[in-house]
């Protein structure tokens, strides 16, 4: 008898957790998101928890409209991971950075760097986000077309593969008879010109730990972001709160992945985002949510929803389906937003869901909402894994830390004792943590 699937699991690390008001109910709250004790005590009970990763979502900018509701992201995610490494073993360490932004060989350096400050669990988890604060603060021009940034991305993340393959370890033959310690013969420069990016020359660094490349990521839901993470990424996030919509999601890029790219469609990830609510009971879940939803403020969502919907504010009445006749058609290729928009639209007519319930997901930045026992969430997990919607699943932890000990002390264990989930790591490296590894470089 075959043993049956194993689960991927990872969190989404967030100063005080995924719920916007997490924080009002915490102690000292105004440090939080410089706070590397707190950092340290979420990834060490993560790796306790024997869970994948830690994925470590990032702005790349300065304050955005949400850092003035809650802590926001402050560090940077090149140290506060490092930091991180030193203090855990085996769980990988995702850098999310753009492919749209900066230059390839100063990120190439940067994650190579972590990938062997941790011996081989750094992650790379790439992103195309043309957020309006994002682009002012770094000085950038205005949003491309979906078609023309992801032929930018490509460029960039084709740019930084290749760096990471330009100085192969055997290059470093450390010969003292001919005073000779890289051997120039060996190297793989780089040469590239494209329309967005060039680049010339050999990265100063191994491009990875014992010369594996890191491992890469990717997040979108669009055709053109199936394509292009179909080709790249060695896991996929994304965001279906539907299965039906997860399970085409899962056939399409798997099969993009063999018969486009000749990849092992098995050798790559689907991993959505999921937000568990954990309680000893239903009753004591559900409470525990509605305390948390009690603490925010529905007036500025209700603003923010407005404007992911295209309507006024005044449209909105939380005891009411949504305006569908108000909210405007979109089209994708425009600008950002716009398929979060289609998602969230779809969902909540297809469930009959209240403004107000739409509001409360919404907050979970379009990840779907699981509420119940350690036995009814395992239940649902294991569902979607066994029908072809995902491989495993991103976290967002609607509280930390409490939350976390919750997923970490009753649903990991319901989990084990159904053979879905590790009971111990099975490599020292995040590739090899995956199941990802095929042995060459």
């Amino acid at each position: 008898m075959s043993k049956p699937k194993q689960i991927r699991l990872a969190i989404n690390l967030l100063a005080s957790g995924r719920h916007n008001a997490s924080w009002k109910t915490l102690a000292d709250p105004a440090g939080l998101s410089t706070d590397i004790d707190v950092f340290l005590q979420i990834a060490r009970t993560a790796e306790r928890g024997l869970l994948d990763g830690i994925f470590l979502a990032d702005n790349y900018a300065g304050l955005a409209e949400e850092s003035f509701k809650r802590p926001f992201r402050a560090l940077s995610p090149g140290v506060l991971l490092a930091a991180l490494a030193t203090h855990t073993r085996h769980i990988g360490l995702v850098l999310t950075a753009p492919a749209l932004y900066g230059d390839p060989a100063t990120l190439a350096r940067e994650i190579a760097s972590l990938d062997h400050v941790s011996r081989g669990r750094g992650a790379w988890n790439i992103i195309t986000s043309q957020h309006e604060h994002g682009r002012k603060i770094l000085g950038a021009d205005g949003e491309l077309a979906r078609s023309a940034k992801y032929d930018k991305a490509d460029e960039y993340v084709t740019i930084v593969t290749q760096l990471w393959e330009s100085l192969p370890p055997e290059a470093i033959v450390a010969d003292a008879a001919s005073t000779t310690y890289v051997d120039a013969g060996r190297l793989r420069p780089v040469e590239f010109q494209g329309d967005y990016y060039h680049a010339s020359g050999v990265l100063g660094v191994v491009g990875g730990y014992q010369g594996r490349r890191p491992v890469l990521l990717q997040a979108g839901a669009s055709e053109s972001s199936k394509q292009f993470g179909s080709k790249w990424a060695d896991a996929l996030f994304t965001s279906h709160w539907m299965k039906p919509s997860a399970q085409e999601f899962y056939s399409d890029v798997k099969q993009y992945a063999a018969q486009k790219w000749q990849r092992d469609p098995e050798k790559m990830l689907v991993v959505p985002g999921v937000y568990p609510v954990l309680g000893a009971t239903e009753t004591q879940a559900r409470q525990r949510k509605a305390d948390l939803d009690d603490q925010l403020d529905l007036e500025y969502l209700k603003g923010a929803l407005a404007t992911l919907l295209g309507v006024e504010t005044a449209d909105l009445d939380l005891g009411r389906e949504l305006p569908y006749a108000k909210i405007p058609p979109s089209d994708p290729d425009i600008r950002t937003g716009l398929a979060q928009r289609e998602k969230v639209v779809e969902s909540a007519r297809q469930r009959g869901a209240t403004t107000k319930q739409v509001l409360l997901e919404y907050l979970t930045g379009g990840h779907r909402i699981v509420v119940g026992t350690p036995e009814q969430i395992a239940d649902d997990l294991i569902d979607w894994v066994d029908t072809d919607a995902c491989d495993g699943f991103n976290f967002n932890i609607d509280r930390y830390t409490d939350g976390l000990d919750h997923l970490v002390d009753w649903l990991v264990p319901e989990l084990q004792a159904r053979g879905r989930f590790r009971t111990e790591y099975e490599s020292t490296t995040f590739r090899g943590n995956l199941g990802i590894d095929d042995g060459t470089a």
